[in-house]
């Protein structure tokens, strides 16, 4: 089985990398993937030799705290401990601010009073024990502030595992430890009247060292933790979106409830403007629901009776009623919450060789320092020196950088992705996609609609509204696919089909019927010629639209043609220009399909397709992916999700197209909400590109280290006499991680590929927008703005606050549970300067 733990105590990828080994190790487990980033810990194990007790007592024992995640992942009917965990990394972040100040006050007197007579340029002064002992009373607050590195450095050092806390503790403290020496020898120096050994010991004082190593890294903690807060922020818009209250009928009344007490069955009452709480089915109305949260797509999409509705999505214009058909955590949001915290969670493989480094580097790092030291005294260096290189290696070292490098990089890009529609399973899916070289596509409902359409229409002595007509009244009693397809195009067209009787299904053939009294056929042409109709007049015309990728169908009277109606499943608009981007990107694509030779290859050459395998059962696609696997290529499978799950499950990469409510979680490692081949392309472009983004990380941690610690050791102060400070160490090795969070966060500028008849769609969507949102003049001006990021009471104060304070604002009110703010206005106000107020406040304008 496979469950989901949290880690407390983990300050560095050491840490993590302990844990993970300690929990390997147990009987029992078989993958353990431990993410320093969420604090959390995957294990797949066997529970007939193990259980989560034992997990948790290793975790323990190896000095960290561990306890069951309550849940899979977040989910739309757990916000309260999502939001007690917002709360808790609010107050650390709070805490964190707290001690950096406080650090920051003791710490400038601390540096004037110990080198503020070098920035004077005057001499030492006449009592420098006083001077140093000063030093001590600004010193000793600013270590019981950051006295977390003692507390769990020390012990991971002295259990034999050391880990970053350790490298700041042992080096502050190695600064102290001789600043208290020195005070020793001063006051022996005082003793004997040697004012030499006194000036010469007041001198080699590390206290204010020891501080700003402390202070410093607190920055850089204080700075990283707030760039990876805004990692997560993908999670927390999609929780966000999903509204906490829903309006139900029950008995004929309406009630409204917690959206985590609906059931099955339930009917949803939805107003204009308001969020869907559940998946269902709409029963009653008609309007346009607001789907990018689900899609990524803004653009509404028109609904009636019988359409689906789907969870967190926006209830634009009408008034309807939805029956619930998946509630909870069997939510669409739910569903692509799980995926998306599960995929921040996990590894990918390239993660593995930072780990194997992380879990020796402090180690290493220790025995570089102590010989690196040792060596300066052997040559001939003073003490102070010496220990002065010795604290400088150990500060500047970063293991952070390394266990940083992937799980930002990972987070932030499945957010991006989920943000536009596009749900990558796991780190592994995501790394493997980058280095796709064979594309496999199926056909219908992939490239193609998936649903036959009327393509063409030919009559021959007859009215053509009269042969759609008969053919659709013909076509009336069949349940095939081609026959509704007749049906849609006639009431498309507004045309009544014509009053059949007397219908006989001829098998693999087609129909007969009569209207009016007269015979009449529908079908191919072996049915007309068993009925003695000539065909040979319109052989080279069917001929033609078999060349094309058509099904004609043709229609008889009793002794003639009357007609051919040419039906076809046609491709998608953005398919050609998905598959010209594979191309790009080298990329070669296959088309598998169970049509014939002929409509096949018609296809092919309208999409500029380079291969295609025709006439494939759905259970021999696999044997195709193998084969090319076999041929050492990396392959990714485009399908469905339902019947195509065996192929998707077989390719390196499965990604399921079109899967909208029903997520094929099982068999796809990455699920396309939009039914769009552009969105294949973006997943292929937004793994390349945090891949990049990932080496980018691990080039710069490394880099990082392999300078930073041989210049610590003092490997160019032979040759040029240039030697780092510790301080300066220590300010580069917070630094260092904060870099790799923000080049991270890069991949939020990440851009969607967007056919040209989807952006032309969306600035006509924005333009129709625009003018009906013109404003009235000289009446009162109100306003409803939807506001992410509001997670508690103060968040709805201060967004309260700030709006109230705006000139010309009459009145507010800030409902928390919707994210929405009514605002009263005596004039008008653009919602550029809503926004900018409400960015201002540390929040997010969304509409």
């Amino acid at each position: 089985m496979k469950e989901k733990f949290k880690v407390t105590g983990m300050t560095c990828s050491a840490c993590s990398s302990r844990v993970e080994k300690t929990v390997s190790k147990l009987e029992g487990t078989d993958q353990v993937s431990v993410n320093l980033l969420t604090g959390t810990m995957q294990v797949s194990y066997d529970d007939n030799l193990i259980d989560d007790g034992k997990i948790i007592e290793a975790v323990e024992k190896a000095g960290y705290g561990a306890s069951l995640d309550s849940g899979d992942a977040p989910s739309t009917t757990g916000k309260a401990e999502a939001e007690e965990a917002s709360k808790a990394a609010f107050d650390e972040a709070k805490q964190m601010k707290h001690r950096l100040i406080w650090s920051v006050v003791l710490l400038v007197p601390l540096m004037y009073v110990s080198m503020g007579h070098m920035l004077t340029g005057k001499h030492m002064p006449d009592q420098p024990l006083t001077m140093v002992l000063l030093q001590v009373v600004f010193l000793i607050p600013i270590v019981v502030l950051n006295k977390k590195y003692f507390l769990k450095g020390f012990p991971s050092l002295f259990r034999g595992n050391p880990n970053m806390d350790s490298l700041i503790a042992m080096g502050s403290a190695a600064a102290i430890i001789y600043g208290v020496f020195a005070i020793f020898r001063m006051t022996t120096g005082y003793e004997t009247g040697n004012m030499d050994l006194v000036h010469r010991y007041a001198g080699d004082i590390y206290f204010e060292s020891a501080a700003m190593i402390l202070t410093l890294i607190t920055v850089g903690k204080y700075l990283e933790t707030r760039s990876k807060g805004k990692t997560s922020q993908a999670i927390e818009k999609l929780m966000n979106l999903a509204p906490k209250t829903a309006t139900v009928e029950r008995n004929g009344i309406e009630v409204e409830i917690p959206a985590g007490e609906l059931v099955t069955g339930d009917i949803l009452v939805i107003r204009p403007g308001e969020s869907i709480a559940a998946d269902g089915e709409i029963i009653s109305g008609t309007t346009s629901i607001d789907e990018s949260a689900i899609t990524g797509e803004s653009i509404p999409v028109e609904k009636q009776p019988g359409d689906k509705a789907v969870s967190a999505t926006i209830n634009k214009t009408g008034f309807i009623k939805v029956r619930c058909e998946k509630v909870g955590d069997d939510t669409t949001i739910s569903q692509i919450i799980r995926l998306v915290d599960e995929a921040s969670a996990s590894k990918a493989p390239i993660a593995r060789m930072a780990d194997k480094i992380a879990g020796i580097f402090v180690p290493v790092v220790i025995g570089i320092a102590i010989i690196a030291a040792v060596i300066w005294l052997i040559a001939g260096a003073g003490f102070e020196f010496a220990l002065s290189i010795g604290i400088s290696v150990l500060v500047i070292s970063c293991p952070c950088a390394l266990g940083l490098a992937t799980p930002v990089a990972i987070m932030v890009g499945t957010g991006k992705g989920a943000e536009n529609g596009i749900l990558i399973k796991s780190g592994e899916a995501l790394e493997t996609a980058h280095s796709v070289d064979t594309v496999i596509m199926d056909k219908t409902g992939t490239i193609t609609e998936g649903k036959p359409k009327v393509t063409d229409v030919l009559n021959f002595d007859i009215d053509q509204n009269q042969l759609i007509e008969i053919a659709s009244g013909l076509e009336s009693g069949s349940e095939h696919p081609l026959a509704e397809a007749v049906m849609e195009y006639a009431g498309v067209k507004g045309i009544r089909p014509a009053e059949a009787e007397h219908f006989e299904a001829v098998f693999g053939r087609g129909i007969k019927a009569s209207i009016d009294g007269k015979a009449y056929l529908a079908g191919n042409a072996a049915l007309m010629g068993e009925a003695g109709i000539d065909t040979a007049a319109i052989q080279t015309t069917l001929n033609d639209l078999a060349d094309q990728g058509k099904t004609p169908l043709i229609f008889a009277g009793a002794d003639k043609v009357i007609g051919v109606i040419a039906v076809a499943d046609v491709e998608k608009a953005s398919s050609r220009e998905a598959i010209e981007a594979f191309a790009d990107m080298k990329i070669d694509v296959v088309m598998l399909t169970g049509d014939n030779k002929r409509t096949a290859e018609a296809l092919r050459k309208r999409l500029h397709i380079p291969k295609v395998i025709a006439e494939v059962l759905p259970s021999d696609k696999e044997k195709h992916i193998a084969a090319l696997q076999a041929e050492g290529h990396k392959v990714a499978m485009i399908g469905d999700g339902i019947n195509d799950a065996p192929a998707l499950a077989k390719a390196d990469v499965g990604i399921a197209i079109g899967a909208g409510t029903d997520v094929a979680i099982e068999s796809a490692d990455a699920v396309l909400m939009r039914n769009d081949l552009l969105d294949a392309v973006t997943a292929v472009r937004l793994s390349k590109s945090v891949i990049k983004n990932i080496k980018e990380n691990l080039f710069w941690a490394f880099f990082y280290n392999t300078i930073g610690i041989p210049l610590a050791a003092g490997a160019l102060y032979p040759m040029f006499e240039l030697k780092l400070s510790p301080m300066f160490g220590a300010a580069a090795m917070s630094l260092s991680s904060v870099c790799v969070v923000l080049n991270a966060l890069r991949l939020k500028r990440f851009k969607v590929k967007r056919s040209p008849a989807q952006e032309a769609a969306r600035e006509q969507m924005i333009v129709r927008s625009e003018s009906a949102e013109e404003p009235r003049r000289n009446e009162e001006m109100k306003y409803e703005l939807m506001i992410q990021g509001m997670m508690c009471g103060h968040c709805q104060k201060h967004v309260n606050d700030a709006l109230s304070a705006m000139e010309g604002v009459s009145a507010v009110e800030v409902n928390l549970d919707s994210g929405l703010a009514s605002v009263t206005a005596e004039k008008e106000i653009s919602m550029d300067t809503f926004a900018s107020v409400i960015e201002d406040a540390g929040y997010t304008l969304v509409k």
